[in-house]
C-alpha cells in the first residue's frame, strides 16, 4: 500500500510538471507572436512610408483644393475634415499611393482648425499642406482638375499629371462651381466615366448622382491606378446610394 501510494504520488507530481511546462511552453510562443506582430507592424509602416516618399518623387500627385471652404457651413466643413481624413487613411495603405497636397490650407481657418481638432497626428500626415494655390505650384499644362460638370471623360491616370480635387462638401448643391473655377483658371477637366460603365438603377426616390465625396473619388482613382479597371474602380468608389451599378449588378 505505501509503494502504491507512493507511486501515484510520483505519477501526480510528473502530470503537474508536465502541465507546467505545458503552460511555460505557450506563454513562450504567445510572446514570440506578440514580438512577430510588432515586429510586422513596425515593417509595415516603413514599407508605408517608403511608398508614400517614391510617390511624392514619381508621381502620381492630388491636391485637395480647399479655397472653397468659406462657401461651407461648420457642418460641411467638419464632414470634410472627416473626408479628408479617409482618403489619407486610404492613400496610406494603397499598393501604389499618390503623393497628396492641400492646397490654400490657410491656417486660421475653419477647415485648418476642424482637421486637426478631428484628426489625431495630422501634423505627422505624410503630406504637403500649403496655403498657396495650386496655380502657384505647378504649370498649366500639368493640371486636371476633376469635377462631374466636365465633358471630357478621364481615360487614364498620367504620373506627370497633377489631379485636383474640389474640397466642397455642399448640402446646398451649388451646380457646376468646380467646372466654373477650372474654366476661370483655363484648366483642363475631366470627371469620372461613371456613365460610360455604369447605369442608372432603379430606386424609390428616382435619385442618380455623379457626384461623390472627396475619399470616394479617391478610391476610384486609386483603385485604378492599381488595377487598371474602371469597372473594378468604380465598384470600390461608388455606392449604390449614388442611383449607378455596374450592368451585371443590375435589379
Amino acid at each position: 500500500m505505501r509503494k502504491q501510494k507512493h507511486w501515484e504520488k510520483v505519477i501526480m507530481a510528473k502530470k503537474r510538471k508536465r502541465a507546467q511546462e505545458r503552460e511555460r511552453r505557450k506563454a513562450r510562443q504567445a510572446e514570440g507572436r506578440g514580438a512577430v506582430e510588432q515586429h510586422s507592424k513596425r515593417v509595415q509602416k516603413a514599407i508605408m512610408k517608403e511608398r508614400l516618399l517614391e510617390a511624392k518623387e514619381s508621381g502620381p500627385r492630388l491636391c485637395v483644393d480647399l479655397s472653397m471652404a468659406d462657401w461651407m457651413t461648420k457642418k460641411e466643413t467638419s464632414r470634410l475634415a472627416a473626408q479628408i481624413r479617409r482618403l489619407y487613411g486610404a492613400n496610406r495603405r494603397a499598393e501604389k499611393p499618390f503623393w497628396l497636397c492641400l492646397t490654400e490650407f490657410v491656417v486660421g481657418s475653419s477647415i485648418y482648425e476642424e482637421c486637426f481638432r478631428m484628426n489625431d497626428g495630422f501634423s505627422k500626415y505624410l503630406m504637403d499642406t500649403t496655403q498657396e494655390s495650386y496655380l502657384d505650384l505647378f504649370p498649366l499644362d500639368e493640371i486636371v482638375y476633376l469635377t462631374p460638370d466636365s465633358e471630357n471623360v478621364l481615360e487614364d491616370i498620367d504620373p506627370k499629371k497633377v489631379y485636383i480635387l474640389g474640397g466642397l462638401v455642399d448640402e446646398s448643391i451649388h451646380k457646376k462651381l468646380t467646372l466654373q473655377r477650372a474654366r476661370d483658371q483655363s484648366l483642363q477637366t475631366a470627371r469620372l466615366p461613371i456613365r460610360e460603365y455604369m447605369v442608372k438603377n432603379i430606386n424609390a426616390k428616382n435619385y442618380h448622382s455623379e457626384t461623390l465625396a472627396i475619399n470616394q473619388v479617391f478610391d476610384v482613382l486609386s483603385t485604378y491606378y492599381e488595377t487598371r479597371s474602371w469597372p473594378a474602380a468604380l465598384k470600390a468608389g461608388v455606392s449604390s446610394g449614388k442611383g449607378y451599378v455596374l450592368p451585371d449588378a443590375v435589379n
